[in-house]
């Protein structure tokens, strides 16, 4: 009997442990509210200017990172609490990978722009294909970071390509509104007269850090820009406030879980760039266009 009974108080005392270790349910009204999912990002498209209702522009600056001439220009962005956007070439990002990585953490945004700034336009796939993803690797050894953004040097890159690069690789083709021709060295006051009377809501301007004379222009062109009233964002941050007008060509797909509107781009009619005899510092090419648009496609509505 004595064993019988031990028995049974040893199963009852297994049995309760049993129970101790099984989780508790916590209530329904106890459990957190999931979080919200970070928005899509937009699918990538062609961009020379932003549609936007209050003043915003994007600084973007090709070509470094310049040992000589980049960090003084990120002490400028740092005192005035700018963000800019960096279109980097792979050759430089190898030489240079602290410089990356500065200007990842001071807030700035960086793009891919080619490892050796050739024409691409006259280029097979394959040797695109080389340029971009030698570039991409460059960026992401040096910073972890991988970019979104492609600007093809020179602004030279036909439609074909355009297409084939944003769905092959997921990157953005970012050209640009306003075009100092800072790369002829004008001068800095000219660079800065140039971007201040070209600048509007919107504007993808361009310049270049691997120039003295454009590092010099940029106090007094940042300066000017804030007494006019513009606010700075990075061309991802520009993009995403992009509010598209619907025009001839074009069509709307409502992403009706979002409430908002993507325009597909009408396709450029050309991809030859503007024809220069002055020769580009990295390469001898055709010239950036002299008109405030770039030569090779319209921005994206």
């Amino acid at each position: 009997m004595r064993c019988v009974t031990g028995l049974l108080f040893l199963l009852g005392v297994l049995t309760a442990a049993a129970q101790d270790t099984t989780p508790i349910q916590a209530s329904p009204t106890a459990a957190p509210s999931p979080l919200k999912p970070a928005p899509s990002p937009l699918k990538p498209a062609t961009y020379s200017q932003a549609h936007v209702d209050q003043p915003y522009v994007a600084m973007t600056f090709d070509d470094g990172p310049s040992a000589a001439n980049t960090p003084r220009l990120l002490d400028m962005l740092k005192q005035r609490n700018i963000k800019a956007t960096f279109f980097l070439i792979g050759q430089n990002v190898a030489a240079n990978p602290d410089i990356v990585r500065r200007i990842l953490a001071e807030g700035h945004e960086i793009g891919n722009h080619t490892w050796t700034h050739p024409q691409l336009s006259k280029l097979g796939d394959d040797r695109v294909t080389a340029e971009i993803t030698k570039t991409q690797d460059a960026i992401k050894q040096a910073s972890g970071f991988t970019p979104t953004l492609l600007r093809p040097p020179y602004g030279a890159i036909t439609p074909r390509q355009r297409q084939w690069i944003e769905n092959q690789f997921g990157l953005s083709v970012i050209l640009w509104s306003v075009d100092p021709l800072d790369w002829k060295r004008p001068g800095p006051s000219v660079v800065t007269q140039r971007i201040l009377s070209q600048a509007r809501p919107g504007a993808i301007i361009l310049s270049h850090d691997i120039h003295k004379q454009t590092v010099d222009a940029m106090p007094a062109t940042l300066d000017g820009l804030i007494a006019k009233g513009y606010r700075f964002a990075t061309v991802s941050q520009l993009i995403a406030m992009n509010k598209p007008k619907l025009s001839t060509g074009q069509t709307a797909n409502i992403d009706r879980s979002h409430n908002s509107k993507t325009i597909t781009p009408t396709p450029a009619s050309s991809a030859t760039p503007a024809s220069s005899n002055a020769q580009h510092p990295e390469n001898t090419a055709p010239a950036k266009s002299s008109t405030n648009q770039p030569a090779t496609a319209p921005a994206a509505q």
